[in-house]
């Protein structure tokens, strides 16, 4: 049985909603293409008419990472999360007329509050929404996306990157290191904007 604290803290961080039809689906910056192909897989089977991936370079680096996994199938010569994300969406079945995107943010709450502006500047109205992010992400994406969207209900559809999930992380040090990061920076960054999030 597990700890009480380990069992808490998996039930904040790993946020999973049930699927179900959206106007948008936000693409929160990484280098996996799991999170596109899964967005990509929602868009053909009509859970959603926008896809608004996001991410620029990160401000903890000064180029663009590479490709962390299926480099083989996605070989492009990428400069952002959101190039790259493009290019994953429209290699399976996005039209291009389907996606916006977003290349300026250079970390999650950037994402977020830049995601909102590319969409007002689009003058497209969104009142349902999905999040696609890494699952160890999901508790941080659903907080500054609903900062930036506060008029939003949005649901969260995680998906597994670096073997990470509710239910193992605290078996490894990568793990507890990734969780308890999040769990930390949650709070970091609530503290930021709480303020102006209740006004």
């Amino acid at each position: 049985m597990q700890n009480r604290i380990i069992s808490d803290i998996s039930n904040y961080i790993f946020v999973s909603d049930d699927l179900q039809k959206v106007d948008a689906i936000f693409l929160p910056g990484s280098s996996h293409p799991e999170q596109p192909e899964y967005a990509a897989q929602l868009y053909r089977d009509g859970y959603a008419e926008w896809i608004i991936p996001s991410g620029g370079l990160s401000v903890k680096r000064d180029k663009w990472p590479g490709v962390r996994s299926k480099a083989d199938i996605y070989d492009g010569d990428y400069h952002s999360d959101c190039e790259f994300f493009t290019d994953v969406l429209l290699k399976n079945g996005v039209p291009a007329s389907a996606v916006i995107g977003e290349n300026k943010s250079g970390h999650t709450r950037d994402n977020a509050f830049f995601s909102r502006k590319v969409i007002d500047e689009k003058d497209i109205e969104i009142k349902t929404a999905m999040i696609v992010c890494k699952a160890f992400h999901a508790r941080r994406c659903l907080m500054l996306y609903q900062m930036a969207f506060p008029d939003v209900f949005f649901i969260v559809r995680p998906v597994h990157c670096y073997n990470i999930t509710k239910d193992n992380w605290f078996t490894t040090e990568e793990g507890i290191d990734r969780v308890l990061g999040e769990l930390a920076r949650c709070g970091n960054q609530f503290v930021t904007d709480v303020k102006h999030y209740l006004k």
